[in-house]
């Protein structure tokens, strides 16, 4: 039995703290795609820790954590976050295993996306510059290095084969980088060991001897469905499929095997970097989101874009991912507002539409609004539904019933305890 977690917006929406959370009802957690882009925040007995590429159900005692084959990984950033987890007693070799058929991100790919990304100028996508697209780039181009490769005895010829690939398309670029390759490659190398500390395994196979053991899995999704590849706010998404099928393609699980789909928002919406947001805010209210909300990307640390919740992308989200169970994050943020409002649909120069055009960049796009009534009262120390204030009840009312879909989890706070199920 598969079930599957992932974000219905532009990345950003607490799906860390949730598979945080959930994970005590699960024996493996599962990350199926995305690279050290992605930023993780989990938060409880007083400690606050970002994962980049460790799947977040690695402080259960209990859970097996594995790192998919879609995943793309750098391991001088996994190393770093290897050594951060270094005083809380992870047994790293009995609990996080590696797909043989994830792919390395080399220091040159990184190199490479600066480069792109710097030739852009203005009309640069907002790269996170971990080197994340020009590694999707040589997996779909069929140069890429796996994990697995590292374990072959022609592991260095592999190596610098698609190196000088790499440094030829770098001389091509007008925006030129300097850079040390000898310094980079001796960090790179020296942190593939952290890998060997860890199984490298055939994680299709592990996950289907599971499923037949009757294990529980929970496939955990990175970044956000805004930003899939094929069905996010193109070209302005990520390189990697963020949607229910990147489960499928990202573990070798078959879409017949998933039970339940998780959908995780915010009850307001973010968006880091470049890229179209109809509803994104310039005033006092945006800024108070970002403040409030503490809406700095994990990863990056840059300051997020803030805005209402856009119901036409959320509504669009849970009918390509097929979610049955939504789960709001961040609703403690909202109080105190004098005014909330929420966007129902879009005007266009066509007329009003109820769904995501194809061009979301298009300027004569416009929300469509509906007030809704704000509360003032705290939430971060509530532990019940019952405790809820009455429009924060009848804002979840409305959302269910817009969205078609139950709430199943509020979430009113960082912590693991500031969690609340309905």
């Amino acid at each position: 039995m598969v079930d599957l977690l992932l974000g219905l917006q532009w990345g950003d929406e607490g799906k860390g703290k949730i598979v945080d959370v959930l994970t005590q009802s699960y024996d493996i957690i599962a990350r199926f795609q995305g690279g050290p882009n992605a930023g993780h925040t989990l938060e409880f007995e007083g400690h606050k820790h970002v994962l980049h590429t460790i799947p977040s159900g690695i402080f259960h005692p209990t859970a097996i954590n594995l790192i998919g084959n879609g995943v793309v990984i750098d391991p001088v950033i996994f190393k770093k976050e290897l050594e951060g987890l270094s005083g809380f007693n992870i047994d790293f070799g009995k609990k996080l295993l590696i797909s043989k058929k994830a792919h390395l991100i080399l220091p040159t790919h990184r190199l490479l996306d600066a480069a792109s990304e710097a030739s852009k100028g203005k009309a640069k996508i907002g790269s996170t510059l971990k080197g994340i697209g020009p590694t999707y780039m040589d997996k779909t181009g069929r140069n890429g290095i796996r994990v697995g490769d590292i374990l072959a005895n022609d592991w260095k010829d592999r190596y610098q084969t698609l190196v000088e690939k790499h440094t030829r398309l770098l001389a091509n670029y007008e925006a030129a980088l300097e850079y040390d390759l000898e310094e980079l490659e001796k960090e790179f190398f020296d942190s593939l060991e952290s890998l060997k500390r860890c199984q490298i395994v055939d994680s299709e196979n592990y996950l289907h001897q599971a499923q037949k053991a009757g294990k529980k899995i929970l496939a955990e999704g990175a970044q956000g469905s805004l930003l899939d590849v094929d069905f996010g706010t193109y070209p302005f998404v990520t390189s990697s499929t963020t949607t229910a099928a990147g489960a499928c393609t990202g573990l070798g699980i078959a879409p017949n095997t998933v039970k339940e789909v998780f959908g995780i928002f915010k009850a307001y919406t973010t968006r880091v970097g470049s890229g179209p947001f109809p509803t994104e805010l310039f005033d006092e209210n945006g800024e108070r989101m970002g403040k409030v909300g503490n809406e700095f990307g994990a990863t990056t640390g840059r300051a997020r874009r803030c805005g209402w919740l856009d119901l036409v992308a959320l509504k669009y989200a849970i009918r390509v991912n097929g979610v049955n169970q939504l789960m709001m994050m961040k609703g403690d943020v909202l109080s105190g507002f004098s005014t909330l409002k929420v966007c129902t649909a879009y005007e266009t120069s066509e007329g009003p539409v109820a769904h995501l055009p194809f061009d979301l960049s298009d300027p004569s796009i416009k929300p469509i609004w509906k007030d809704v009534s704000p509360w003032k009262e705290d939430l971060t120390a509530m532990t019940a539904e019952d405790q809820f204030p009455a429009n924060f009840q009848l804002y979840i009312d409305f959302l269910e019933e817009e969205l078609e879909t139950p709430i199943k989890i509020v979430s009113v706070g960082p912590d693991r305890k500031q969690t609340i199920f309905r």
